[in-house]
């Protein structure tokens, strides 16, 4: 484990810390920007490695650049419809950031915001932030902490916790983009659902509150099918900015660390693999949504590691969450912390090589 100095923010350093499994069989480089992971390495064998997400090079390229590539992102995941809410009889009004409209990722946001580092050791590191009443809009003080744990095999496991001082949706999100062998595109890339359902939205990707089934749409990854689908009128490639509502049927026996609080089990979301490198990725969460974004509209402007620049379909984005704008649905999960509550989500990413 070493902490070394990444950047700087408004004359306040930015710490970048590199952890590894005991057994080093998965690296990982974590910022405490946006409690970002930059990199994340697994192990191939004979001594090779394969790099499993996007990151940037600089500070200043993830403040311009970044669309929330690696950041957790909250207080609210994902949209909030016309950036407003009405909780307890009173309305509030957020910051919109998309549009000009609606309120994507909590405004600015935990993902542009300058965490502290409260622990650390040479396979993880906890990262806390203190979001105060009023930022962005949202009411209440809310107090994030964010633990990244690598373990033997290939295992990133991230476990986040918040709590409050007045009642406010909390709904927080792993933002990272995995691309598992390289190449210029993720579509060709293996992509299994764990959902039967999910939650259709209007053009500005806002949920319409349906919940309606996948069958005999393009949203159907209920088999292992590539990503790139075609549509049945147009013949052109489908892309993806959708939520899954996961069935939570294949649960997961009591991991390591168990969690506290009776937080739900662990259960498979989603499978992703590549037939190039025959790496694989199994995400398992205790969260009841997947948001499956497949970097269609992704065009960042300065070079990524290794130079590489990421275009349309760099990675793919499956971010583990409560569904969208869940404030405003009366029929999806309910996303309001209050004062007393512990919101806790777990979600392991873990990778092997078939």
């Amino acid at each position: 484990m070493t902490i070394s100095r990444f950047g700087e923010i408004d004359g306040e350093s930015v710490d970048e810390i590199d952890i590894r499994a005991p057994q080093s069989g998965i690296e990982a480089k974590v910022m405490t920007w946006g409690a970002v992971v930059r990199d994340l390495r697994v192990r191939l064998g004979h001594g090779r490695y394969q790099r499993v997400v996007l990151g940037l090079n600089t500070i200043e390229d993830y403040v311009s650049h970044s669309p929330h590539m690696g950041a957790i992102v909250g207080r609210v995941a994902n949209r909030i419809a016309n950036g407003r809410f009405t909780l307890d009889g009173r309305t509030w009004t957020l910051t919109r950031n998309q549009s000009g409209r609606h309120t994507l990722h909590g405004g600015r946001g935990f993902g542009n915001r300058l965490w502290r580092l409260a622990a650390h050791d040479e396979s993880s590191v906890t990262l806390t932030l203190v979001s105060p009443d009023g930022e962005d809009g949202f009411p209440g003080t809310v107090r994030v902490a964010c633990t990244y744990r690598l373990l033997d095999p290939g295992v990133l496991r991230l476990e986040l916790e918040a709590a409050t001082d007045r009642p406010t949706p909390v709904n927080l999100a792993h933002h990272p983009y995995f691309n598992l062998d390289g190449e210029p595109t993720i579509f060709n890339h293996r992509l299994s659902i764990e959902a039967d359902f999910f939650t259709p939205t209007d053009a500005d990707l806002i949920p319409t509150g349906a919940i309606v089934p996948v069958s005999g749409t393009p949203n159907d990854f209920r088999a292992h099918r590539t990503i790139r689908f075609p549509d049945a009128k147009t013949g052109a490639p489908v892309h993806y900015d959708i939520n899954f509502v996961l069935r939570r049927d294949r649960l997961d026996s009591p991991p390591s660390e168990s969690p506290q609080d009776n937080a739900p089990p662990l259960a498979r979301a989603a499978l992703l693999s590549s037939y190039i490198n025959n790496v694989s990725l199994e995400v398992w969460t205790t969260e009841r949504g997947l948001q499956v974004y497949d970097g269609g509209k992704l065009d960042v402007p300065v070079p990524g590691l290794d130079g590489v620049r990421y275009g349309p379909g760099a990675g793919i984005s499956l971010e583990a969450q409560n569904f969208p704008d869940a404030i405003n649905q009366p029929a999806f999960p309910d996303p309001v912390l209050r004062p007393g509550g512990l919101y806790r989500q777990i979600t392991e990413y873990r990778f092997s090589r078939q």
